[in-house]
């Protein structure tokens, strides 16, 4: 059995796995690279004949995750794509934007570049088309947790909760000769609203995990509620905005819960409060839709009647004329956009309007890429590029760590030591490279058990 790590190696996004048994392939998710140095991979050919690919397994939809599916059905691959219900819901959402953003930027780039007079790497072109979306949302394969599925008569696979956004996965991969091999997906935070806490698996031979906070801990639960409320009254108080870049999926939702929650307490001011994200809208009500796998806590709230997800003073901004109205009205207000890192979306236009206002915070929630425009601005670039214009940073920037879906080193630590007896082989992916090679040797120390931090395009032997 052979193990092709073809994305997110030593690197957060990009997820792209190939595991290969008796001549049969699995591949494990198709994502997007997001890093500013990594974007080239995006247009670079699958490095293996994507016609001997014998189905996809998606952990969950974010675009790290699928974001590059409708580019490799355009290049040949035609197999079926199994995820999640919640997930094939909002597959078609999350896909259909993300064409979109390409062709806009295509466009964007085009008018540019012929205005500067001078050439990209790359010929300015989408790097897929609602077209090739098209193409691809009839190969998804909807399936229910803990159901296993067979595949091509080599694997077995079996899905179970990841906790990190609703629908997620870590996958259970058994073949014809008996190995098991365990998919960490994103592994989420314990006691998080709305969604259910990670599984902890107990049996495999084989282990790829995540590593996104593998050399840090995030702080107490309950601190990043209260750091949320007191950054959003000093702010208000001083007349500027709160701009949050927010996931489209889960971050946006567990930010409603959030506000809702402050609000009902009278722990932050009445503003106007809005969602700047129709893909994000139409996410929640998938969210609504599939509220059987939420919480024990969230279950109840619906039953008992409360409104989860809506809260006074929101507004769900869909159309552009909506968008821009946001930053011609003077009054002081919450803005949550997308997308979280800053990379695309109508974020850029609230960063641009925004960073140069003394007054305003940035605050980040979620976790920023390395070479993402977010993590640009985090680490205190001033200028920054929006758009093809340099902006001058004045802007009060802030991070909340406790928002992450991502579990932190202690969660991961965890999570492996759960696995009884302990895995012949620990992979990390999903990481930077410190924060994979701090995990390694935890992980070492305290399973005594062999842990690498493979490189991209690594194939190895299991």
């Amino acid at each position: 059995m052979k193990l092709h790590f073809l994305g997110a190696n030593r690197q957060v996004t990009g997820s792209c796995y190939c595991l290969e048994s008796n001549g049969k392939r699995l591949l494990v998710d198709c994502g997007l690279y997001q890093e500013r140095p990594f974007k080239d991979r995006n247009w670079s050919p699958l490095p293996i004949d994507p016609k001997s690919i014998n189905a996809v397994a998606i952990t969950h939809v974010h675009i790290d995750h699928i974001g590059l599916l409708p580019r490799r059905v355009n290049g040949g691959l035609f197999a079926p794509v199994y995820m999640t219900r919640p997930s094939a819901d909002m597959a078609q959402i999350m896909l259909r934007d993300s064409a979109r953003i390409q062709e806009e930027d295509a466009k964007y780039k085009r008018r540019r570049h012929k205005k500067e007079g001078r050439e990209g790497p790359h010929p300015v072109e989408a790097l897929y088309t609602d077209e090739d979306v098209s193409q691809t949302l009839p190969l998804i394969q909807p399936v229910d947790y803990g159901q296993p599925i067979l595949i091509a008569d080599e694997f077995s696979v079996t899905y179970h909760d990841a906790g990190h956004i609703l629908g997620s996965s870590m996958l259970e991969v058994r073949t014809s000769d008996g190995k098991c091999i365990v998919f960490s997906g994103d592994i989420g935070q314990h006691d998080k609203p709305i969604v259910r806490d990670p599984t902890m698996l107990e049996h495999a031979d084989f282990v790829v995990m995540e590593s996104t906070y593998g050399d840090r801990n995030h702080p107490p639960h309950g601190d990043h509620e209260h750091m949320l409320a007191e950054s959003i009254t000093e702010t208000i108080a001083r007349g500027g905005n709160v701009v949050i870049p927010t996931f489209a999926v889960e971050r946006a939702q567990e930010l409603i819960y959030y506000l809702g929650r402050l609000a009902s307490a009278n722990r932050i001011p009445s503003v106007p409060i809005f969602l700047d994200s129709p893909m994000a809208a139409n996410i929640t009500e998938v969210f609504v839709k599939h509220r059987n796998c939420f919480d024990e806590e969230a279950i109840g709230m619906f039953h008992d009647g409360k409104k989860v997800l809506d809260i006074p003073n929101l507004n769900l901004s869909r159309t552009r004329e909506q968008s821009r109205a946001i930053n011609i009205d003077d009054r002081p207000s919450i803005i949550m956009a997308t997308s979280g890192m800053c990379t695309a979306g109508r974020i850029k236009y609230h960063l641009r309007y925004n960073l140069p206002r003394e007054e305003s915070t940035i605050l980040f929630v979620g976790y920023q890429a390395n070479g993402s425009l977010g993590r640009i601005i985090k680490n205190g670039t001033n200028p920054v590029r929006i758009h093809g214009r340099q902006i001058e940073v004045k802007a009060e920037i802030k991070s909340l760590s406790g928002f992450s879906g991502h579990t932190d080193q202690q969660g991961l630590i965890s999570w492996a030591s759960h696995f009884t007896p302990v895995p012949k082989r620990i992979f990390l992916s999903h990481g930077d490279e410190d924060a994979a090679q701090a995990l390694k040797e935890l992980i070492e120390l305290n399973l005594e058990t062999s842990v690498v931090v493979p490189e991209y395009q690594q194939v190895v032997e299991l």
